[in-house]
């Protein structure tokens, strides 16, 4: 779980520290749920330190809480996206339990998914994630892969070092290219295959950059499977997508750690 409980990004609309400690608390709580078995990682780039909160909360659980200071000014300068991959680069430099594991699920503090054993289910062994497209339903105009969803994303330690771990740095803000475009465009210019998730992830929580609840209504998520399907039809990108050649999940992996 990557978390900044100091907003050093002036641009995110949720700055209350206070709330921000509060909803993170309740995603760790929420992840808890979902899978009990597996520990937890959680990486704060604001110096704040989990610890006493997550023993006195879940006493139970196995939380490793890793404190350190983002790089501020970039952080001001290139947005949350370039903290969060600082955050996930110092947690596979210092985490322990990352250490022990050959993969990790990365999701954004505040946050959690609903459905992770169904979107498991996919789990390739290297990399898994949600594109976002659009124009899918527009018969006059070309449907194109608009970005990754950084929100959530599963990966190997070795594809990340590898692909992602820099990605972050080549953000330019006044060009609107953010991580989820930078890990886009990595992904197609690397000819990488098979690591879309042909189910939509239901993210739950709030948004550090919008400061409400995201809603997951039945319509909606019709609408997401819909999409999804119809993408898939496509021949063009139906190689982007997870097939039935993957690793199956269940709890007891001593492989996933989630961060």
């Amino acid at each position: 779980m990557t978390s900044s409980v100091v907003a050093h990004d002036a641009s995110v609309r949720l700055r209350d520290t206070d709330e921000r400690l509060r909803l993170a608390m309740e995603s760790v709580a929420e992840w808890l749920k979902i899978e009990p078995r597996q520990p937890l990682v959680l990486c704060d780039g604001s110096s704040f330190n989990f610890t006493k909160l997550v023993q006195k909360a879940f006493p139970k659980a196995r939380i490793e809480c890793l404190p350190f200071e983002n790089p501020q000014e970039l952080v001001r300068q290139f947005g949350r996206g370039y903290g969060e991959g600082e955050i996930v680069r110092y947690a596979l430099h210092h985490s322990h339990f990352i250490s022990e594991a050959n993969c990790f699920a990365k999701c954004s503090s505040k946050l959690w998914v609903k459905n992770f054993h169904e979107c498991m289910q996919w789990w390739n062994g290297d990399f898994l994630c949600k594109g976002v497209f659009l124009e899918v339903f527009s018969p006059l105009k070309k449907t194109k892969l608009h970005h990754i969803d950084t929100r959530f994303y599963v990966a190997s330690k070795s594809f990340y070092e590898l692909h992602l771990m820099d990605a972050h740095q080549k953000i330019n803000v006044e060009a609107g290219y953010g991580l989820e475009e930078c890990f886009r465009d990595v992904l197609m210019q690397s000819s990488i295959r098979g690591v879309l998730i042909p189910v939509p992830p239901l993210i739950q929580g709030v948004g550090g950059g919008t400061a409400k609840y995201y809603q997951n209504s039945t319509r909606r998520v019709l609408k997401e499977r819909l999409r999804i399907a119809l993408v898939r039809s496509r021949s063009e990108f139906l190689p982007l997508f997870a097939d039935g050649n993957h690793v199956r999940f269940n709890g007891n992996s001593p492989d996933l750690h989630c961060l």
